[in-house]
């Protein structure tokens, strides 16, 4: 009987070490690069590994930003595999200027062991496509017809008018 009571918490404490394991780390190809801006893009490649060691293959690993004053999540990127074992690209885009958080969703769902990796939050300054209208090019091209107007009308011959003759 104590043999098989002994059997049966072996069994019972080992069961749950057997199902444990189910973690793994993420790396990052780079970080935010310094300056920037919102709406810039920024290329990535997330490294899987399970337990730190063997490549994931079959996961699906997304970014998510999130605006640290606001806690508004401000996009989810997810990643597609590259065909490197274990190695997924997406392009991220912070929406607007100010302080961003991110987090990668390493997507490991076996043994219920998938985490949401924290990293630093990053300072994204205004937008890298400004207002949309090309303000510059536009306004030099009028200052550009505006002086042309203005020496052809300087330019023009200047004659006194005709005397009214009654005829």
């Amino acid at each position: 009987m104590k043999k098989l009571l002994l059997v049966l918490v072996v069994a019972l404490v080992a069961a749950p070490a057997a199902t444990a394991g189910g973690w793994a780390t993420v790396g990052l190809s780079s970080l935010p690069p310094s300056g920037l801006k919102a709406g810039q893009d920024w290329p990535l490649e997330i490294t899987v590994l399970q337990h730190g060691q063997t490549a994931l293959t079959g996961v699906q690993p997304a970014v998510t930003v999130r605006n640290v004053t606001t806690g508004k999540i401000g996009g989810r990127f997810v990643a597609s595999p590259t065909g490197k074992p274990g190695v997924y690209r997406t392009v991220v885009r912070f929406p607007g200027s100010g302080t961003w958080s991110y987090e990668v969703f390493d997507g490991f769902t076996q043994y219920g062991g998938a985490k949401t990796h924290t990293f630093k939050a990053v300072e994204i300054s205004g937008s890298a496509s400004g207002s949309g209208f090309p303000t510059l090019p536009v306004g030099g091209a009028l200052l550009g017809l505006a002086l042309v107007a203005a020496v052809l009308f300087l330019r023009r011959p200047r004659t006194a008018p005709e005397p009214a003759t009654g005829h």
